[in-house]
């Protein structure tokens, strides 16, 4: 597996207006783009600092997996993201090592990113995305 960059960091919200508000009149960032991906359950806002992005994620669901996080942990910091050259290849790679992974197939996700996660059992209880851009 081929690491590029970090990609992005994600955050747990509750409120996703009031957090952009946060960003933008205290830290000074730019909201580049809002997103729903319904089938994350998820809407979304990034923000870009320097050649890595920041994803705010509110749930949809209180079901879904970021409301089940904010039930269970609160808001907060809630994964971090891999871009990888080829997620297909990276994911082969990990389940030949016997990496225990959330998704062994690519997943469609946000910002034209295709997305799978590791199992945070097995990257010392850090939830870890690869993402690859989308061709």
């Amino acid at each position: 597996m081929e690491i590029q960059k970090i990609e992005h960091i994600g955050i747990a919200v509750k409120d996703l207006n009031k957090s952009i508000k946060f960003y933008e009149d205290v830290l000074g960032l730019k909201c580049y783009k809002i997103e729903e991906v319904k089938n994350q359950k998820v809407k979304t806002a990034f923000f870009k600092v320097g050649n890595t992005k920041i994803e705010l994620l509110e749930s949809t669901d209180n079901e879904g997996p970021i409301g089940k996080f904010i039930e269970k942990r609160g808001e907060g910091l809630h994964h971090i993201a891999f871009g990888v050259y080829d997620l297909k290849l990276s994911l082969a790679e990990l389940s030949d090592k016997n990496i225990k992974l959330i998704d062994d197939k690519p997943q469609e996700g946000a910002d034209n990113l295709d997305i799978a996660f590791i199992n945070p059992k097995a990257a010392n209880g850090v939830l870890t995305e690869l993402c690859e851009a989308k061709k």
